[in-house]
């Protein structure tokens, strides 16, 4: 079951067995992972309070839900020293 929930990387999960805990570092691809016989899949979208807005179609394989990061607007700064760019000169001409 791993192995399929990891190749169709499903908007919503369910982990219906007595320690959910333990299989979670296993999950790697899922929108929403409801741990537990008593954590429905409703209780998760409508109670529990994570965003509902989550990857569909096998996304999750490489998109998160909506977050806080899609209302932001963020840049890199990159700074080098003479020295620093001339060690990194070498790695980056390679």
């Amino acid at each position: 079951a791993i192995e399929v929930a990891t190749r169709i990387a499903p908007e919503h999960l369910e982990l219906s067995v007595a320690d959910p805990q333990a299989w979670l570092p296993q999950i790697r691809h899922a929108g929403a992972s409801f741990m537990g016989r008593h954590t429905s899949e409703a209780l998760g979208d409508y109670c529990a309070g994570p965003n509902h807005v989550l990857p569909t179609s096998g996304t999750a394989l490489f998109s998160s839900p909506l977050g806080v990061y899609d209302f932001q607007k963020r840049s890199s700064l990159i700074f080098c020293s003479e020295q620093g760019a001339s060690d990194l000169g070498r790695t980056a001409s390679v």
